[in-house]
């Protein structure tokens, strides 16, 4: 199980890491073959199934959504701790957003979920 220590390291860090745009400083929270799910990759991405897999894949698709939204900025709500597994609440350019964080043994996520209050 993860540590509340560990948990909000990484939601400062991540929250932080969105906030500055900078691709490399996102992806080095991730691991390289990770998958990620949201309804915004069906739109930004063209992808059916809402889900990209590997690290380059996922850089271009960020890369894109971040020039298609130049204003984004989180502010972190509350983070939630489960086992080997984070969820973070935020608020978002599309409202009130909620990401699952699932880690491998290094602390890298392995797999991450994204939902919105608001309709992509």
């Amino acid at each position: 199980m993860l540590d509340k220590a560990f948990a909000d390291h990484f939601a400062a860090d991540w929250i932080a890491s969105w906030n500055s745009h900078d691709l490399g400083r996102i992806l080095s929270h991730y691991t390289d073959d990770f998958e990620m799910t949201s309804p915004v990759i069906i739109k930004v991405a063209g992808e059916p199934s809402g889900t990209l897999k590997g690290k380059e894949n996922i850089r271009a698709y960020w890369a894109k959504a971040l020039q298609l939204v130049p204003e984004l900025h989180f502010e972190l709500v509350t983070t939630l701790i489960g086992v080997n597994s984070i969820t973070l609440y935020y608020q978002g350019v599309r409202g009130l957003s909620g990401e699952v964080f699932h880690f491998n043994q290094e602390g890298k996520v392995t797999k991450a979920y994204a939902h919105y209050t608001q309709s992509v």
